[in-house]
């Protein structure tokens, strides 16, 4: 149990039968009244975020959130497969659970699988990936008064705007939180 005075971001509790994560918290001392705690919590399961206020002796049941290692295989229609490292185990996640960032994802990636009571609701894909360029227009030389950039295809379909040096074959690093390059490989 975690009691809304210990809170503390990242921290994941139970509420109401969801699973809850603290986004931002903050104790508020009125001059007048009780204490209170004022909270930003995120629905891990929906990714709704919301604010509330908690009394700081209530209680919650503390959420055990499970983050697993496990290799990106292939995809078949709307399932996509992952390989427990361990085990040699295929888990087939549906389309549905992944996030927009898993369009920087190729086969034999390693990705953390999320789960909660052996029920998968989430796949974080690495940080940082490296990506060929697959398609782009060509850059000009002497355009480079701002910083101009260009669309750009990736190896696994995704689009991403890159600056105008980077030319088809060559390596990029791009952050999969934001979707916007890095550097070159």
């Amino acid at each position: 149990m975690v009691s809304a005075g210990d809170f503390r971001n990242g921290m994941t509790f139970e509420e109401d039968g969801n699973v809850m994560q603290i986004v931002e918290f903050q104790h508020v001392k009125p001059g007048k009244g009780a204490a209170f705690v004022r909270a930003k919590v995120r629905n891990i399961i929906t990714g709704s975020v919301v604010e509330k206020t908690y009394n700081p002796t209530a209680k919650f049941p503390t959420a055990y959130v499970e983050r697993k290692d496990m290799e990106y295989s292939y995809t078949d229609g709307d399932l996509y497969y992952f390989m427990d490292p361990e085990t040699y185990e295929q888990l087939p996640i549906d389309a549905s659970e992944l996030g927009d960032n898993f369009k920087f994802v190729k086969e034999q990636m390693i990705c953390k699988v999320l789960s909660y009571k052996g029920n998968v609701f989430g796949v974080e894909p690495p940080n940082f990936v490296e990506l060929e360029v697959t398609a782009t227009d060509p850059g000009f030389k002497g355009d480079t008064a701002t910083n101009a950039t260009k669309p750009a295809t990736l190896e696994t379909g995704a689009e991403i705007k890159v600056p105008l040096f980077i030319e088809i074959g060559d390596k990029i690093r791009i952050d999969t939180r934001t979707g916007e390059y890095m550097e070159r490989a």
